[in-house]
């Protein structure tokens, strides 16, 4: 405002109409300018039905596939409200697409090849051992509560996003009782322990290996839409641990909507072991969980770095009460649901297997200490990513993209030293 206001004296300070004309020249034109290269932008990534309005327009429809006007659809109007308010409305129809699918998909599974196997497996096993030969692990922080630990790495692939790799430990639990905790999609939401969980669905089956296909949706920060996911995963008992693959697949049965987005690159799989406790009592009476995980959110790597790094204590620390209010459920004879018995399920492998993992010949993985950051770059990045959160929440109702903001937003964050 007071920039306004000197400008506007400015303005009336001057002698003559000639200089008043020029100041306010120089005051609109990088507003002009400003407006000029956000509308070039965004028209170049438009979204399919304004292509569709001018390709009707200029009489050259016939070479795109038919495009129906949408501004007497449902889906129009609701793609238009914010993120938070998209969810009562939008999966009353996702959930009788998702029975249907369900119906096909019982017959389908024995007929395909499963979507996770052992080649699947071997390499979740090389991961947990450090011998996979990818890049080195960059700490990012520990953490810890009364009865839970908690270590997190970070990765930067050659392609692809960011990898993560943690390391939570809790006094107190079985690896029967993590397993049954991590596959009960039921008391995830029920609980909202898993907060970011909206819906979720089992669509295909196998009761000999415990293979499960799901579908997701979960709840992104207010000025991003939601997330889909379409996932397969299948546990092995190797020895005394648990390995449970989980990664996103094709679904021809669920067809694909603008909202919500659907992730295709999706990796979310664990190792659960017994191991000592840290009170130093000599029994295997804690239980760790060595998690690995990266997906193509849609989102800057590098601000995607950012919110992950800064949510993520927040997102784990939520973790341990859920876990014991999971123990006490059943404590007090609960019911198991229907995806904790099929967490049950698993495929036994035998020593040989683990004899030829070690005896084959893989590079490992080293884990680095982080090197702290000056704190007046992180200054500089908070400041230009919190005028872009605060931008998307003003444009959050479906009309303008959010890419070019945080596309901006990561052109000035990337001329800094990366995260």
């Amino acid at each position: 405002m007071g920039y306004v206001l000197s400008a506007v004296a400015r303005v009336l300070e001057q002698p003559t109409a000639w200089g008043a004309a020029w100041e306010m020249a120089l005051l609109a034109g990088p507003l002009w300018a400003a407006a000029l290269i956000g509308l070039l932008l965004g028209w170049a990534w438009r979204p399919r039905w304004a292509a569709g309005l001018v390709a009707t327009a200029d009489g050259d429809a016939a070479a795109l596939a038919p495009v129906q006007l949408p501004f007497a659809t449902l889906d129009f109007w609701k793609a238009q409200l914010p993120a938070r308010l998209r969810a009562p409305l939008g999966y009353a129809v996702q959930q009788q697409e998702d029975d249907e699918a369900a119906a096909q998909g019982s017959s389908e599974m024995a007929n395909e090849e499963l979507a996770v196997g052992k080649d699947d497996l071997v390499n979740l096993w090389r991961l947990v051992e450090g011998r996979d030969g990818g890049p080195a692990w960059i700490k990012m922080m520990e953490k810890s509560l009364p009865n839970m630990t908690y270590q997190a790495w970070r990765r930067d692939a050659q392609t692809g996003p960011p990898q993560y790799q943690s390391s939570t430990i809790f006094e107190n639990a079985t690896p029967e009782e993590v397993r049954d905790f991590f596959g009960d999609d039921e008391f995830r939401m029920s609980n909202k322990w898993d907060d970011m969980l909206i819906y979720h669905k089992t669509l295909e089956e196998c009761h000999t290996t415990g293979m499960m296909k799901v579908h997701w949706v979960r709840k992104f920060p207010f000025f991003c839409s939601d997330r889909e996911y379409i996932i397969a995963r299948r546990l092995w008992k190797l020895g005394g641990a648990y390995y449970c693959v989980t990664k996103g697949i094709q679904c021809s049965s669920i067809p694909r909507r603008n909202k919500p987005r659907r992730v295709d690159l999706y990796y979310s799989s664990w190792c659960i072991r017994a191991v000592e406790s840290k009170r130093g009592n000599g029994g295997l009476t804690a239980c760790e969980i060595i998690l690995f995980h990266h997906e193509d959110m849609g989102i800057p790597y590098e601000i995607a770095k950012l919110g992950i790094r800064q949510g993520m204590w927040g997102c784990v620390k939520r973790i341990e009460p859920g876990l014991r209010a999971y123990q006490q459920a059943r404590a007090a004879g609960e019911p198991a649901s229907k995806s904790a018995l099929m967490a049950r399920i698993n495929t036994k492998v035998g020593d040989n297997f683990v004899r030829s993992l070690e005896s084959s010949n893989s590079d490992e993985s080293e884990i680095v200490e982080a090197e702290e950051k000056p704190a007046r770059n992180n200054v500089a990045r908070f400041l230009v990513l919190g005028g872009a959160v605060a931008l998307a929440c003003t444009l959050d109702q479906g009309l303008l993209t959010k890419a070019l903001i945080f596309g901006v937003a990561r052109k000035f964050v990337g001329q800094r030293k990366p995260l």
